[in-house]
């Protein structure tokens, strides 16, 4: 092999590993070591495996009450029920549906707040059944997220059982709008200007244990309708095509996209969804289209944005220049979501605690990474937060393939545990 090429794989692979290898400081290490020889916490974690069959069975009940963004009234309230059994003080829905059990500190200085998201983003009319072959559950949502609030269930359910107090008010809830247009309105509704503070925020729902959310990909989703009074396609000829002007748009984004996307922050857009026009010989009355895009870094999400404005101006302009009748076009700009981006230090002490539980529990090197969960709010407020995995084996994500199998998913509920309890101050 060329002496050139060995040492320019050498330097991605140092690069690889400087980008993503994180260091454990042993003072967090020496905690988890110190919280899990209690007595209390070992009997736990044997709880945790001895109701792993009622955990199971929960989420199943869970999976199978469809609960599309907007629509998680009906699941919420099986949640809800779920939470009252498991020993909370007590329980609400607040006013956009999130459901909050309330498990009473011993301070009640502070309130941690332990989530998974009740909704999933399979419309009604979806088979949700549940179906098993072998040691493997099938069913759409199984994982994302009936699996993380069944979790959520589990750590109520041996905090209660094993009588584990904290210093501080924690609260365990079922949020709503996660997913796609729901555009993380759930979350956003707790940590809202004048709500109750919350002093941290552990989000369940993602993969393996080893795998950390520091950090919130931040996306803006934009839909735009170019309108006309639309026509017959030859008699109506010259006024102005919502269609031309939507396509002139998009040709004048993309260069400009392409470019500010080459270098920086990972930052991404989508032209994802198209729409409009009523018949082959008509000319129509509006052109839409979803707009995706996504960024690390709120600068640049800031920075596409504006490009993304001035073209659809743009595509306006050129299409209004070349019409010979009628009335000018016009365009509705509507933002559709917005999750803000932020990142938490690897060296801050919630992150370093869940690296050091799961390096504990797995024997395996955490790794650190960004993503869109309902974790991006507290982020980009500066507060303390992570998002930690489900735990067990699963894949088809989003996909009506989903699936779920119960390897060592016990583990994850072991990781929110002892997360918990070090946020919520336990002696």
């Amino acid at each position: 092999m060329n002496i050139k090429i060995v040492f320019t794989l050498f330097a991605l692979l140092l690069c690889h590993t400087i980008a993503f290898a994180q260091t454990i400081k042993p003072q967090y290490q020496e905690q988890v070591s110190a919280l899990t020889e209690k007595p209390e916490i070992k009997k736990a974690f044997d709880y945790i495996r001895e109701i792993d069959d009622e955990t199971i069975a929960d989420m199943i009940t869970l999976t199978e009450i469809p609960a599309p963004s907007y629509h998680e009234e009906e699941k919420g309230k099986a949640f809800a029920e779920m939470l009252k059994a498991a020993g909370a003080d007590s329980v609400w829905t607040d006013e956009v549906g999130n459901v909050i059990g309330l498990r009473k500190g011993t301070k009640r200085e502070k309130t941690i707040l332990v989530e998974g998201h009740l909704d999933t983003v399979f419309p009604f009319g979806t088979d949700v059944t549940v179906k098993q072959r072998g040691d493997t559950l099938f069913a759409p949502g199984i994982g994302d997220a009936s699996r993380s609030i069944a979790m959520v269930v589990a750590l109520l359910k041996t905090m209660t059982a094993n009588d584990l107090k904290a210093e501080q008010d924690i609260w365990f809830a079922g949020t709503v709008g996660e997913e796609g247009l729901g555009d993380l309105y759930g979350v956003k509704h707790l940590f809202r200007e004048g709500a109750h503070p919350l002093a941290a925020h552990i989000a369940i729902d993602g993969g393996g244990l080893e795998d950390i959310v520091n950090g919130g990909i931040g996306s803006l989703r934009y839909k735009v309708t170019f309108k006309g009074s639309g026509g017959h396609s030859y008699g109506a000829f010259g006024i102005g095509n919502p269609h031309n002007a939507l396509s002139q748009a998009v040709v004048a984004f993309i260069p400009k996209a392409d470019d500010f996307t080459k270098d920086g922050p990972k930052t991404t857009y989508s032209i994802s969804v198209l729409g409009g026009g009523t018949s082959v010989n008509s000319i129509p009355y509006e052109s839409w289209m979803l707009v995706d895009m996504r960024s690390e870094s709120q600068e640049n999400l800031k920075g596409i944005n504006a490009l993304f404005i001035k073209s659809m101006e743009e595509g306006l302009e050129k299409e209004n220049q070349i019409i010979r009748r009628g009335k000018p076009l016009t365009v509705d700009i509507e933002k559709v979501g917005d999750r803000p981006s932020g990142l938490a230090s690897p060296e801050s002490p919630l992150i370093q605690q869940t690296m050091a539980i799961a390096n504990f529990l797995t024997g395996k090197e955490p790794r650190l990474s960004s993503s869109s969960t309902n974790s991006n709010i507290a982020f980009s407020k500066g507060i303390p937060a992570v998002t930690i995995g489900r735990g067990g084996e699963g894949g088809g994500v989003h996909s009506l393939d989903e699936w779920w199998m119960n390897k060592d998913g016990y583990l994850g509920i072991q990781q929110a545990l002892l997360l918990t309890l070090m946020q919520a101050g336990y002696k």
